[in-house]
């Protein structure tokens, strides 16, 4: 594990593997270095890339300076794209794929860009949490009430039906979303404005790729579309079977030709 310095101190955490162009890749919610899509894609990348996977700040081995800013996790983008030392390219997953927008339409050095499914609801069928929602599970958190925090982010926000999260403490990495909890309403202001990714989208001309799955809801197939139509120079791919929690061997190839052309 190597470390690095953000702009306002704070520590961020990282693996470098593998050899080839640099590439960093950015969680969605929850996800870390040692959960989530990530690690499985960074280890296939990393037989062709020289791939960055890294906690996002308040997660896994990553510091929490605070107050928290949007701002300041494009900060931690640009101090990994000082550590590979050179136009890097980004790839990022749900929210970490409007992070990776905004990263590469404030000038950072960026190479290419690649996002899957930013979750943006640009169709009246999209999620509609409630508004005080974030103010709810900050309280939770508050309270220490880490679980009823990511019930409720799993029930009212993502909409999964209630009977279902009530059932993800039994899953294995439950302990590990809750290492994460506290950084739900981070991603929930990245999400709070719909409109944020798709204002960046429209900055963006370097060569971008911009993918959804076949097997996501229709909201979310909506958005990767708006979100390519934003973009000068995007191309747009929906990856046959794969849903929003897309799998590595799917989606690598992808990239590598993406990448490579």
């Amino acid at each position: 594990m190597g470390t690095t310095i953000s702009k306002d101190g704070t520590k961020i955490a990282f693996d470098k593997l593998g050899r080839g162009p640099s590439l960093i890749l950015i969680d969605g919610a929850l996800c870390s270095r040692a959960m989530g899509p990530m690690p499985k894609l960074a280890a296939l990348l990393s037989q062709q890339f020289t791939v960055f996977l890294y906690d996002r700040r308040g997660r896994n081995a990553s510091g929490n300076q605070l107050p928290y800013s949007i701002d300041r996790e494009i900060e931690d983008i640009g101090a990994l794209l000082g550590e590979a030392g050179e136009p890097a390219h980004l790839v990022g997953i749900s929210t970490g794929a409007i992070l990776a927008i905004l990263a590469a339409s404030k000038g950072l050095r960026v190479a290419k860009l690649a996002v899957y499914e930013p979750p943006f609801s640009t169709s009246p069928d999209g999620p509609r949490p409630p508004a005080d929602s974030v103010e709810r599970i900050s309280s939770f958190l508050d309270s220490g009430q880490k679980s009823s925090a990511l019930k409720y982010f799993l029930h009212k926000v993502v909409g999964i039906p209630s009977l279902i999260a009530n059932l993800f403490p039994l899953f294995p990495q439950w302990s590990k979303m809750k290492s994460a909890a506290q950084t739900l309403p981070y991603d929930m202001a990245i999400w709070r404005d719909y409109s944020l990714g798709l204002a960046g989208a429209s900055q963006i001309r370097m060569p971008a790729l911009v993918a959804g799955g076949t097997k996501s809801p229709v909201y979310l197939r909506n958005a990767v579309k708006a979100t390519a139509e934003a973009m000068p120079n995007a191309k747009l791919v929906f990856l046959v079977g794969q849903n929003h929690d897309v799998k590595a061997p799917a989606f690598a190839p992808v990239l590598t030709d993406f990448f490579f052309s």
